[in-house]
This record gives C-alpha cells, structure tokens and sequence, in this order.
C-alpha cells in the first residue's frame, strides 16, 4: 500500500509485506539537487589519482558486503540467489573498470596553424539516474559509476517497489568517502521524483531504463530543455537457430536466454526462431530443457527462476494467455501465497500476434519456424525493438552475414551473454539512444571543450 510519503514493499515469492519506505517529495528532490550542485565543484576538481581511489574504495566496500546486498535483492525482488550474488558483484566490476578512467579521460592536441589546439573532457554537472524494478543494483551502476567517475554529482531514482539495494549502495559510497552530495538515493515515484529530475534545469543528463512508453515521455522533457539523455528500453529479442547450430546446445541453453530473471529482463530472447527443417526436432530437445528449470524459493541455492514482481504484473503476464490453446509445454511453479508463472512456450498462429510482437516481460516465449537466412532475418527485424539477441550456427561467414543483417545493438553468436561491462550496451530503433558501458561511456558524461592558443 502507497500513501504520499511511504510505501510498503512486498516480498513477491510470498506476498508478504516486509518494511516500509519514505517516498521523496518534489520538494525533497529540489533538495537532493541543490545539494548535488554544491558538491560538483569539489567532486570535479578532485584529482583524477584520488577520484580514481575514492571509486576503488567504492567498489570495494560493495565488494565485503556481497552477501547482504544480495539478501536484499532475493527479498526485495525475488532473483534467486545466485544470480543476486553476480548483480552485486557486477556492482562492483562496473565500479573498478570505471575508477580506471579519471586517469585515462584525456582529450586531444590538434594540429592548427598560428597556435596550439586543445580538447578537454569537462563534467556535465548534476546527472540523474532512473533505474527499473527488473535489475536493481547493476542498472544503477552502470549510470552512476562513469557518471562518477567523470566528475558529475549523481542522484539516483530506484523504481518505487526495489528501493533497498540502492539505499544500500548509498551507505557504502558514504562509508568508502565519496563526499555528501556527490552520491545520493531518492526513492520515490516516477510522476514525482522521475519527473522532477528530468524537469530540472540543474540536472544536466538524465540516464533512463524503463519502458518504451514513459521513455518516450522522458526524451520528450529533456528535449524541452536540450538535455543529454542515454535511454534503454525495451526489447522483442530473437534468438535465431538454425539447421547446422549445435541442436543439443541451442535447446539447453534457450531457458536461459528467456527464462533469466522470470523473463523480466529487456534482454531476453523471447522470440525463438527456428530453421523449418529441424523445427520439431528443437521442440523435442527444448521440452526436457524448459521442465527442468528450477522454479521455487529464491534464497534456495539451487533456484534458477524466481517469481514475479507483484501481483499486478503476473495478472498483466497472464492476461497474454487467456486460454490453453496455443501453449506447447510449460515448466512447473509453486502454487499458492508469491507470484508465480511457470516457464511457458507458445507456438504463435501468426506474425501480428501479440506474444510475437509485445514486450511481455514475462516466462513465455513463442517459437516459430523461418526457412531461410532471408527468411530469418526478415522475421528478426520485423519488430519496433532492436536490442538484443542471439544465432546459433556453426557457419562463420553465415554467424557474420546474420550478426549484420539483424538490427539489433547486441548480438551473441553460439551464446546468450548480452552483458559485459568492458564493452557497449544499447539498442537499434525503439530499444533506446546511446550507450552503456564500456571505454566510451564515460564520455557521454562529459562535453568536449576546444581551446585554440595563439603563439603568434
């Protein structure tokens, strides 16, 4: 239950209530500005060595309190523990690869006549950082940590129902000595705190995850005021296999590709395309796969699929499956208190429908037959997403020609991995603007400033 100051957050594997949290007010956000911009003088005339160390500290104080965080996140979110360990420790990563930087930020000298000509990479200022309910901790990081580590004061916005693990984060940038007001957690509301960031005239960049429609409104207010803007939305992601791939392999690991996170991941293949040849031979192979995913208690080692977020959303899940007909197989879930939904394929009965074409943001994935290469790619693109996805085959030049043809911003031949912090994250179309991660992000935290000095 919500009220204008606090909410009462849920554990979603059984529905239960757990604690309590003060919601930020506009005026509270106000606040949390005026106080990012007194520290951004400071925090950006930090020597680079220092600011570099302060981040190390960082992502070491993250690294001796891995266990709690993802505690947090198994009760907050419901993400099976294992994989609550890796976000925290992603965390971390993300926070050393980005304390590397400060010292590593440099800009060019350029050839000119009558003088010499500089660039600097200066800091942006205030940067707000709206991060979703799916991926809590390593979504956060990914917009603070170059923020940070460029010079910019950040003020980060959970999504209203995940909140604890970024207050936590906060403690520990304090306890590491990253100084008040360069690091701060506002929970609260979209239509206040998330607003109000993007609305402000003294917040210089606003990093945005979430879906296609409030990113649509985001992109909208910080063009009001030319505002830099990184966006990551959503995805229809395909996973393309064909006759010559690994059958076994595909099949195995295509649960996983769909089935990470309850299938509440914008990375997830939920699409499956499969060369019309081997079609039901990959649908023997994906049965046993599929019903062999362990769905249960999140804190229990051995879990690989939690439930999902409320209530709310499993009845929004659901309501794309109104009845048993175009259902293949499905997993098992638990059954009575928590907000289960087992894993799911469906075999579409044609290109316009819905679980071929929406964002389900669900366990259910469609799988439908192509014939060839031309064939497989025209049914890739044939989405406003562009995001992610994967292709299965043992054809070099086929796993090159495909991996072009698809637009999408990351592909993986012979895998499902869409995630590596050394490298670009983001999405073609529908799917977002920009980058994350990588050597390059920590440049759109900055504005390139030219300096001419004249020797004559």
């Amino acid at each position: 239950m919500t009220n204008e100051r606090t909410i009462d957050l849920v554990n979603p594997a059984t529905g239960q209530a757990m604690t309590s949290v003060a919601l930020a007010s506009r005026e509270q956000t106000d606040e949390a500005v005026a106080r990012a911009r007194a520290a951004f003088p400071a925090w950006r005339a930090v020597a680079p060595g220092d600011r570099a160390r302060l981040l190390r500290r960082f992502a070491e104080a993250v690294d001796g309190d891995i266990e709690r965080l993802a505690a947090l996140e198994v009760a907050n979110a419901g993400h099976p523990i294992g994989n609550a360990r890796w976000e925290a420790g992603n965390v971390r990563d993300v926070l050393h690869y980005y304390a590397a930087a400060p010292e590593r930020l440099s800009g060019r000298q350029i050839p000119v006549s009558g003088g010499l000509n500089v660039t600097f990479h200066e800091p942006l200022g205030v940067v707000g950082v709206i991060v979703p309910w799916n991926f809590p901790m390593p979504i956060a990081a990914w917009g603070f940590a170059p923020a940070l580590a460029a010079g910019n004061p950040v003020v980060l916005k959970p999504a209203e129902l995940t909140p604890l693990t970024a207050l936590r984060l906060a403690e520990l940038a304090g306890q590491a000595g990253i100084p008040p007001g360069v690091f701060q957690v506002l929970p609260g509301s979209g239509e206040v705190v998330g607003t109000r960031l993007v609305e402000h005239p003294d917040v210089r960049k606003i990093v945005f995850t979430g879906s296609v429609k409030v990113g649509k409104r985001v992109m909208a207010g910080c063009a009001d005021q030319v505002k830099r803007l990184t966006l990551e939305l959503g995805g229809k992601n395909a996973n393309i296999v064909f006759a010559d791939a690994d059958l076994e392999k595909a099949a195995a690991t295509a649960p996983y590709g769909v089935f990470d996170n309850a299938g509440q991941d914008c990375c997830a293949r939920s699409r499956i395309l499969v060369q019309s040849s081997v079609f039901d031979r990959f649908l023997e192979l994906l049965e046993p796969a599929v019903k062999g995913v362990v769905v249960g208690d999140p804190a229990g080692q051995d879990t690989e699929m939690g439930p999902l977020i409320s209530e709310e959303h499993r009845r929004k899940v659901a309501s794309y499956l109104p009845d048993r007909s175009r259902i293949a197989f499905e997993g098992h879930a638990p059954g009575g208190a928590g907000f289960w939904f087992p894993p799911t394929v469906v075999l579409p009965v044609s290109a316009s429908d819905p679980l071929l074409t929406d964002e389900v943001f669900g366990p259910i994935v469609a799988v439908v037959p192509f014939e060839d290469e031309a064939d497989a790619i025209a049914i890739a693109n044939d989405t406003r997403y562009g995001l992610s996805g994967s292709l299965w085959t043992s054809d070099v030049g086929r796993a090159l020609r495909v991996s072009r043809a698809v637009e999408a911003g990351n592909l993986s031949v012979n895998s499902h991995a869409s995630v590596r912090y050394w490298t670009p994250f983001g999405g073609f179309k529908q799917s977002g603007l920009g980058r994350e991660l990588g050597p390059d992000a920590i440049t759109s935290f900055t504005d390139t400033k030219n300096v001419f000095i004249s020797t004559e």
